[in-house]
């Protein structure tokens, strides 16, 4: 049996980045510049994947089934769009509120998942998810109901970078937010408050047997995890300076679950590479037959998972040689 302290540096060292990442990152923030015909597609991929991020910490580190992860997604993004509009401009400003507004839903909302099966909680969830859509749609007052929330400008960045038509600005702030956060999470997930969440996520009953507190850590990784889709929430309402009834949808959340079956559950840089397939397949597919490409992408989806999926699955290799999250 390995010793604490041995078992604690294993873990931490889990969160050091290795020599390629760095590398991997700066191409990826030197793609609005050397692509910036694509910039606009490069912040919806951020946003999504910050967004995916999100959903891997309950499902994918705690096995927390859910369907109504987009609640925090909106809540975020309706948070962030109206103190632009109403109090002011300042995307970090407008971030912070969005965050912790999310963060404070998700927190409330952990109550629900605390108790039942995966059954119970798939429904809870959605149902939190849905009563936020038909609460937005009544207070049109304030939401805009089904028209969205319009005039949404927002300050330039800093007090200096301007969000222009090209999307430039608004894909390094996404990619910023993202690469942030993303650090922040592989922290949490490769320490030994991370190792507890799997050993939830794998056997809840034996966990309880060694003295982890079950209830204590669905709801710490759910009210986290709410507040990291709020950030997606708020950048997705910053860069497009709009809110919709939409991002409450039941297919917001489907989709992130789709993105993780593309890249890989348990695995952060799953919700990202998902996210990258999912938005380029999309594209592409929508592009040359726009009536069908959920037929080509069901059928992706269907081929993925019964032949491919194990065995190209990244997570899946990282964990045979012992890498990291």
């Amino acid at each position: 049996m390995a010793h604490p302290v041995d078992a604690r540096s294993q873990l931490l060292s889990q969160a050091r980045w290795r020599w390629f990442e760095p590398l991997l990152w700066v191409a990826v923030f030197a793609l609005p510049a050397l692509l910036p015909g694509h910039a606009l597609i490069v912040n919806e991929i951020a946003i999504v994947a910050l967004f995916a991020l999100s959903l891997d910490l309950v499902l994918g580190y705690t096995g927390i089934v859910t369907l109504g992860h987009a609640a925090f997604l909106g809540f975020g993004a309706y948070c962030a769009a109206l103190f632009a509009k109403f109090i002011h401009p300042d995307p970090l400003l407008g971030l912070v509120v969005g965050v912790v507004s999310a963060t404070a839903l998700g927190a409330v909302c952990s109550v629900t998942i605390l108790r039942g099966s995966d059954l119970t909680r798939l429904m809870v969830t959605l149902g939190v998810a849905l009563l936020l859509l038909e609460l937005a749609n009544k207070l049109d007052w304030l939401t805009g109901g089904s028209d969205g929330l319009q005039g949404v400008m927002m300050g330039p960045l800093l007090g200096r970078f301007e969000f222009d038509l090209y999307g430039q600005t608004a894909a390094w702030y996404s990619l910023t937010v993202l690469l942030l956060l993303f650090t922040v999470a592989r922290r949490w997930v490769s320490s030994p408050w991370g190792a507890t969440l799997m050993a939830v996520r794998d056997n809840p009953l034996r966990a309880a047997a060694i003295g982890i507190s079950v209830p204590s850590r669905l709801a710490v990784v759910y009210t986290l995890a709410a507040g990291v889709a709020g950030a997606a929430g708020a950048l997705l309402a910053q860069t497009t300076g709009f809110a919709s009834l939409d991002v409450f949808a039941l297919e917001r959340s489907a989709d992130a679950v789709l993105m993780l079956v593309i890249g890989g559950v348990g695995w952060l840089y799953g919700g990202v590479l998902g996210a990258v397939v999912f938005k380029l397949l999309h594209d592409i597919i929508s592009g040359i037959t726009p009536q069908y490409w959920t037929f080509w992408m069901g059928l992706f989806l269907v081929v993925l998972m019964l032949v491919g999926r194990e065995r190209l699955s990244p997570s899946r290799w990282l964990r045979r040689k012992g890498g990291a999250a």
